[in-house]
Formats: C-alpha cells, structure tokens, sequence
C-alpha cells in the first residue's frame, strides 16, 4: 500500500506532469519517497530510476521529463538515508548506512509496491550509489525482471584520497567495533544548505548545479551533509562483494556503464574491470566529465543519453511501433472504393439507354437483348449461354425485311422490358448471370411465335453475315 507523499518545486524546477510521489514501506517498517509518472499517451515500458547518495528525487525532475518524453513511465526512488525518506539516525544530516541488506530489501519493496502500474518491459537506470544499490539488487535477484541496465558513474570503487584503500577499511571497520559507526568520517561543511559553485566537483554546468541547490534552500530537509563511519564500511563491503566475478554471473541483462572521465568521487578503473566480468557489460567513458554526468553540460551529458537510447532502442519497443498502425485509415478508402463493385450493375442501367441512340432504327427485341448480355459481361464463363445470342440473331435478320414485320416485334419489345426488370434483383445477388439469362429466354421465345415460323428457314442462310455484323455494332 502507498500514500501521498510530498513533492518539492521551485520556479527552476517544477514537478513534471503525469504524477506524483508516494510513501511505501521499505526493510523494518522504515518510510520511504518513492515517485511514479506516466508518459501522454502508450507507455513502451518502464525506467527504475535510481539517485545517488546526498540526492532526493526533486533534483532529477529534468531526467524524468527526458525518459517521459521517450515514451517511459518513470519510477524514481530515493534510498533510506537520502532526500525525504525514513533516515537511521536522528540527526538527519549524517549520512549514515548499515549495511547492504537493508538497502537491497528497500529495492525489493519499491517493485513489489508499484509492479502493477509499472508497464514492461524494465530497464534499471541508477546514478553513483544509486547504481551501486542497482548492480547489487540486480546480482541478488532482481536481475530476471530487467531487460537491461544503464549505470552513470556508479560506485564501484570509492576514492579515499590521500589515504591507501587497505588503511581507510580498517579505519572504518574499527571505528564501527568501538561503537563510532555514527560519527563523520570527514568533517563536515559548516553549512550544508549552501555550496559554491566554483570548486565544486559534480558538475561543469553552473545553471543545473545552482537549480540542485535551490530545491535544498527551499526546503531544507532535503539536504546532506558528509558520510559517516557506518556509511563508508558499507560502501567498502558493497564494492569489494561486486568486485568479484562470481557475484556477478546472474545478471546476464545488458549493462551499459557510463563513466565520468574527471571523476573525482569513484573509481574509473573499478567500473571498467566490472563491465569485463558482467556476461553482457559495456563500458562507456565521457571525457571530460564530473561526477554527476546527468547534471553536466548538454554536450557531456547527451553522450550518456546517447547511450541510454542505443540500448533501450534495441531492448525495447520504440513509439514509432503505433505510427505503422496509423495507415490503416488508408484501407478505409480502399473499402469505399470497393462499395462501387456492388454497385456494377448501375452500368447496365446507362447501356439501355445508350444503346438506342446508337441503334434507333433497329427492333426494340434486339436493344433489349443487348441489355441482358450487358449485365453478365464480367462473367467471361457465359459461353454456354452463346445460343442466346444465336437466336437473337433471327431479330435482326428481319431488320432488311420491310417495316411491317418491324412494326409486329415491337409490341414483343414491350413484352422484354416488362421482364426485364427483374434484372436489378439479381444484380444485388453475386450470381447476377443466371437470374438475368432465365427471363432473357422468355422474351426470346416469344419473339419466336409470331415471326419464327414465317422467317427462320430464310434466317439459316444469313445467320453467317449476322455474325460478322455483330462485331461492327460491339
């Protein structure tokens, strides 16, 4: 179960649309800010998106907006100890941790609480402790829910300074036995809510930088100071248990790592030693580059969403999918054009009426057989009904006879249009040949009982040249 959690926003930095930020619980009951946003319109799939360490989801309102506007749903979670969530000491600027079991069942709770708004397929996106805390929960079990990972700068390796790796974990270590796990490692700033911009090493870009520390001015629960003794042990033991190959085999995913080539927080060479032992890894460096890649100068910062977009583009279905869809109108046309084919038989319609203006002088009888072979022209099979045709020949033989035989097939030419108009019935019928041939026959047969007697033995002789004038009137 979730509730309404707050969001902070300032002019510089409003909330994206499509959401809000939710309360779920994590490991031991503890509280934790989780936010959820859905891109307009069909989602292709879902980011997890993970902050680092110092960082609340308000600062990533403009990475949000950029996976919304790639068509993402976008589920953005703050770790215990960071931004607004359930924070393990009392003093809520120390940066404290204990341990990596708590976080991985952290991660655990955020997909369990939002898994069914949460469209897939998944990609996993974390920034510096955020995409140690991925790498980690994907290598412990969460791997199989994921189509791939894209890390920026994360926390593989952690810089000590001046001081040996092997000093600074013993020193951490000890102070953890003696009971100071909850003091600072390092002294702290002596003001936390403010830091300048010159000298700073996260960013080159002055307008992102000033944005990040004005969402803290706004609200100062948002900010945190220097780690402590407990956080650096954790750091040291989640490093050294993903430095090893064997921890790694399950998470057969892709994983794309984006190393910050002026890192002065992780270690580069760390980042590239995992990307070699991870079955599908790939190491990517931005030279030039702070720490915090996604809060760098555009031309910096594009190079780790160049990335991002060649992985996701082949793990994960592109918006353009629907576009190849939207042609479908254009069949819509091609339905309307075929409506006319049922109308076909509108044609033989306008041949009656042509065909007395081509032939005025001769028998109405022969017009209208003219019509009846009209309709059935598409139907090439009708040869069986050429005897037809062969009997109206005898019709136009008496053309060259004198007008009163003419004067007798008229009235048989009233008799062929009464039938005739049973025609269109059969028109609206696929089989529009065998209804129009049936009442043909009738009207031929009755042209046969007045003239047939007298004129058929006389008809044999030219039926020939009736043939070949019928060519002339096709």
């Amino acid at each position: 179960m979730t509730d309404a959690a707050p969001l902070v926003s300032t002019p510089d930095s409003p909330i994206p649309p499509g959401g809000g930020a939710e309360w779920f619980t994590g490991a031991g009951g503890a509280k934790l800010r989780a936010a959820l946003f859905a891109p307009k319109g069909p989602a292709r799939g879902t980011v997890v998106l993970s902050t680092g360490r110092t960082e609340a989801i308000e600062k990533y309102f403009e990475v949000i907006g950029d996976l919304l506007g790639r068509g993402f749903v976008v589920l953005a979670n703050e770790w215990r100890g960071q931004g607004l969530s359930h924070r393990d000491l009392p003093d809520r600027l120390k940066g404290h941790a204990v341990g990596m079991a708590a976080y991985v069942a952290d991660y655990h709770a955020l997909l369990a609480a939002f898994e069914d708004r949460m469209p897939k397929p998944w990609m996993a996106v974390g920034h510096s402790m955020g995409g140690c805390l991925t790498l980690l929960s994907l290598a412990k079990g969460e791997a199989d829910r994921f189509v791939g990972a894209v890390l920026c700068a994360p926390m593989l390796g952690v810089r000590t300074g001046g001081l040996p790796l092997p000093v600074a974990k013993i020193l951490a270590g000890f102070n953890l036995l003696v009971g100071k796990g909850g003091d600072y490692a390092r002294p702290p700033p002596a003001d936390p809510y403010t830091e300048a911009f010159e000298g700073n090493v996260l960013t080159h870009d002055p307008v992102r930088f000033a944005r990040a520390r004005g969402l803290i001015a706004a609200d100062k629960d948002l900010a945190l100071s220097a780690p402590t003794w407990g956080w650096l042990d954790f750091a040291f033991k989640a490093t050294t248990w993903l430095g090893s190959a064997d921890n790694l085999r399950s998470v057969r995913i892709p994983v794309v790592i984006v190393s910050a080539g002026d890192d002065k927080l992780v270690r580069d060479d760390a980042q590239k030693l995992i990307s070699n032992y991870l079955p599908d890894g790939r190491f990517v460096s931005v030279a030039g580059a702070e720490h915090e890649i996604l809060m760098e100068t555009d031309d910096r910062r594009n190079q780790f969403w160049a990335a991002f977009d060649a992985l996701a583009d082949k793990l994960v279905p592109k918006p353009a999918a629907p576009a190849k869809a939207a042609p479908a109108p254009k069949a819509a046309p091609a339905a309307k054009a075929a409506a006319p084919v049922d109308a076909a038989p509108a044609k033989p319609k306008a041949a009656p009426k042509k065909a007395p203006a081509k032939t005025a002088p001769a028998p109405k009888a022969a017009v209208a057989a003219k019509a009846v072979e009209a309709a059935p022209v598409k139907a090439k099979t009708a040869p069986k009904k050429a005897p037809a045709v062969k009997a109206a020949a005898p019709a136009k033989a008496p053309a060259k006879t004198p007008s009163k035989p003419a004067a007798k097939a008229a009235p048989a030419a009233k008799a062929v249009k009464a039938p005739a108009k049973p025609a269109p019935k059969a028109a609206t019928v696929k089989p529009t040949a065998k209804p129009a041939a049936k009442p043909a026959a009738k009207p031929v047969a009755a042209s046969k009982a007045p003239a047939a007697p007298k004129s058929a033995p006389k008809a044999k002789a030219p039926a020939k040249p009736a043939a070949k004038a019928k060519p002339k009137k096709a």
